[in-house]
This record gives structure tokens, sequence and C-alpha cells, in this order.
């Protein structure tokens, strides 16, 4: 994992920090934003996207003072019987984020530092927190084999119960990043490979959509296929053993995962990005309390090098000017808040890079935002809960 990125103090570090707060209020993209040109508070990227979220935008969108709402006489005098209905139009540009060129060269490694989830890292190497197959946890039993099952790396792996109390608890809650190495072994990993370039070949991909919404400029933000699974198909049964064991870590994290209660989950998305420099531009996953609380992305690339292939994952912790960088090293398991603390982005990948995506959600959060789009009536947010026997509640 490397970082760098500099940063001004005083007013560029304000600067920088305003825009670190600035996401479309629909799909999360932080990048050549439009400010709403009422409240001057909320930003999208696009009028479309503006459009679209105007529904609910409008019960908190008030005018500013230096836009006050105009006056009664004038009001009456406006032809257009619904005026509230209307979306104003943008006004100007969010300030633009600053190139991220000065941080694609970091400092040299001895004096460089990374900020993850608002805690500095005296971080000279990715090992400082990444856990690795047996390592601080002590041997047991391994999610793809038995109890002290030894890993080409010649360590074995602890039992999930113990990464998840004794590394993935405290590490999450101090970070908000976590990465897990060598999380499935060889085998099972291959295995997982396989299945997923089959499903590739089948055509079942897609291109990847915003938040639910079908949008011509969806090809501008991101560049990825996908596929939704449940992991109980016949052909995925590999995928189905890895999304049960990243259920488990998370039953056994328990409460302790931040202040969420997880009790649900999407289904695995399945990803391919293609090459040919497809990414997916700086983004929140979770910009508007969907319920999403834990991103949890299982990578499949072997010998991958991020000099050659890029596809690196860079996270940008909220209100930090550092960066952290993930590889998307095969057998690599990466867990990171899913709101406003890590907005991040894929970058320009130049060989076929797969992963496969869960969304864990925190039942308090999930339960206000069904109850709230239910009630503004829209219909593609509905959803159909089945719960399985170890309480990990999949929506479809």
């Amino acid at each position: 994992m490397a970082g760098g990125g500099g940063g001004g103090q005083g007013c560029e570090g304000s600067s920088q920090s305003e825009r670190d707060r600035q996401y479309c209020e629909l799909c999360g993209k932080m990048e050549n934003l439009l400010r709403c040109g009422r409240c001057r508070s909320s930003f999208y990227c696009s009028k479309e996207h503006q459009r679209q979220d105007w529904k609910k935008h409008k019960l908190l969108c008030k005018g500013s003072p230096a836009t006050p709402d105009p006056k009664p006489q004038d009001k009456a005098a406006t032809p257009d019987p619904k005026p509230q209905d209307k979306a104003p139009e943008p006004q100007d540009k969010a300030v633009t984020p600053e190139p991220q060129d000065k941080a694609a060269s970091p400092p040299d490694s001895k004096q460089r530092e990374v900020v993850v989830g608002g805690a500095t890292l005296r971080a000279i190497k990715e090992e400082d927190y990444t856990q690795r197959s047996g390592e601080a946890c002590g041997s047991g039993a391994a999610p793809g084999g038995g109890e002290g099952t030894e890993r080409p790396n010649g360590h074995t792996r602890p039992p999930l119960h113990k990464l998840a109390l004794e590394y993935i608890i405290p590490c999450m809650n101090k970070h908000g990043i976590c990465v897990l190495d060598d999380f499935l072994g060889q085998d099972l990993g291959d295995r997982i490979v396989g299945e997923v370039q089959a499903l590739h070949s089948t055509g079942r991909f897609t291109d990847g959509q915003l938040v639910s919404q079908k949008s011509d400029s969806s090809r501008d933000i991101r560049g990825d296929q996908i596929t939704w699974v449940e992991g109980k198909e016949a052909p995925c049964k590999a995928i189905g053993h890895l999304m049960n064991s990243m259920d488990d870590l998370i039953r056994h994290c328990g409460t302790k995962l931040g202040n969420f209660r997880i009790n649900g989950r999407t289904k695995a998305m399945v990803a391919c990005y293609p090459g040919k420099g497809t990414g997916y531009v700086r983004h929140v996953d979770n910009p508007n309390g969907d319920g999403r609380c834990v991103t949890c992305i299982y990578y499949l690339n072997k010998n991958w090098d991020a000099k050659e292939n890029g596809g690196v994952l860079r996270i940008f912790p909220e209100g930090k000017s550092q960066f952290a960088d993930i590889e998307p090293k095969f057998d690599r398991l990466l867990f990171f808040w899913s709101d406003r603390r890590n907005p991040h982005e894929v970058q320009p990948a130049f060989s076929t890079r797969y992963a496969i995506t869960v969304w864990y959600f925190d039942a308090d959060e999930r339960a206000r935002a069904k109850e709230k789009y239910l009630t503004t009536g829209e219909k593609s947010v509905r959803i159909e809960l089945n719960k399985s026997s170890d309480g990990i509640v999949k929506e479809v």
C-alpha cells in the first residue's frame, strides 16, 4: 500500500477540507460538480442528476441569503403553476479537486506517511496494516481447509473469530480500512477465478450503473462490467464459499464494528474492468444514508503489477490530503467504511481486472432508508428479503 500527497496549510488546507465534503447528491461522484443555485449547499455532477434527485432534495432545499426567495407579488407573476416542483438550475461549478499528478510520485518511502481513516501511520510498507496468513493471530482452522492447513507461505490460517476480534475490529475502528491477504488460499482462490471467468464468458455481465439510475453518462464515470450472484447457483459454489466466509467474519465482529448493528448484505457484485484504461472516478459508495456501512472486496488478479497493469484502488480518507493505495492482488480481502469517510477511485486498468464486492447493511440506517424511499414512492428500491440460517439477510 502506498501513500503520498502533500498538502499545504492555512487557506489551502481549508479549501482541501471543503472539497472533501462535496459529492454529487445522487451518485457520490466528486469531480466537476455543479452547485445548486437555490440552496448553494448541495452539489451534482450534472443537471440530469439534479433533476432526478429533486423530489427528495426539494424537501431540504432552501434559498440562501445571497439568493432570497422572490417576493409574494413576484411569485404571483410567475406563469408556471408549480414552480416549487422544478429543480433550480445549477449556478456554478464547485471547486475542482487538485490534480492527482502531484500525488502520483510519492516521496521517499522512509519519509512517507499514510493517513488511513483519519489516523496517521508511519507506513513504509503496506505490511504495517495488511494482515497476512497466520501472522499475529496464531494458527487454527482455515476457511478453505482443515484446522492448521498450511499455506504456500508456510503460515496457517487463524480461526475466523480470532481474525475478527484481534485484527479486523481494531484495524477498522482505528483506521477505517483493513486488508487481509491470503484469505482463502491458492486452491479455493483458483476455483473462484475459474467461476468468474466462466460467468464472464457467458455474456451475463452488463455495464455498471449508478445508484439504480440508468444514465447515458454512466460510462464516463465507471467503466466496469458487472453481474450479481447469490452464491447458490450451480456454477458459483466457490463464490458461495467466499460469501459464507465473509459473512462469518462479519458475524464474529458482532456489534464491535464501529457503532453498527449489521444484520444484512447485498448479493455479490462480480465486476470486471476489461483493461483499455477503464476505471471508476472518485466517488463514495453510500453518500446518502442508504444503509450500507461496510464495503467488502475480494480480488482475483494473479501476478498483478500495479506499475504495468494499473487498476489500483485509491482511497482518500475524509479531511486528509494523503491517500491509501490498495493493489487488487489475488486472494486479497479488503474492508472499508462505505460512507463519506472513504471517497475512493479505481485508477485506469490496462489489463483485465476482476473483483467481487459485497456491501453490509446497518440495520437501523437501512430501515430508515427503506421507509424514506417507500414514502416517496420510489419503486426501484422496494426490497424483498430472504433470511438464511446464518442470520445474515440477503437483499435481492
